[in-house]
């Protein structure tokens, strides 16, 4: 009679119905969808490292420009100081602004701004 118990102690553990299908076509989708899920995020993470490296290079790049301009901002307000200083010296001494203003024919009499008139077919109208 032990042949018996054992039947009965078998048949409580096959109480749920074999997976049918359904269900196993139903297990195969989510599989997929969560590889197809694992996938996008990969490389939505990939995207979001590269967008970083590339941000920071270009921060990188700006910040040397920004040194170099910061430099050249330098040098030129030295130089813009040393003709200040040069200008304030000659001031005193220059003899165009001591004295009177000549009239315009003499300064440029001897200066011809009139171009000869162009007979060129091409300027004619």
């Amino acid at each position: 009679m032990p042949h018996s118990s054992d039947s009965s102690d078998s048949s409580s553990f096959s109480q749920s119905p074999p997976p049918s299908k359904q269900d196993s076509s139903d297990d195969m989708r989510k599989v997929q969808r969560r590889e197809k899920n694992r996938i996008a995020a990969q490389k939505s993470r990939l995207r979001q490292t590269q967008k970083a490296d590339t941000l920071h290079l270009e921060s990188e790049d700006l910040e040397r420009q920004n040194a170099a301009l910061r430099r050249e901002i330098k040098q030129l307000t030295e130089e813009m100081k040393h003709f200040t200083s040069m200008l304030s010296s000659h001031e005193p001494l220059c003899s165009i602004l001591t004295s009177p203003p000549a009239p315009p024919e003499v300064l440029y009499a001897t200066h011809s701004f009139h171009q000869p008139h162009i007979s060129s077919p091409r300027f004619q109208h």
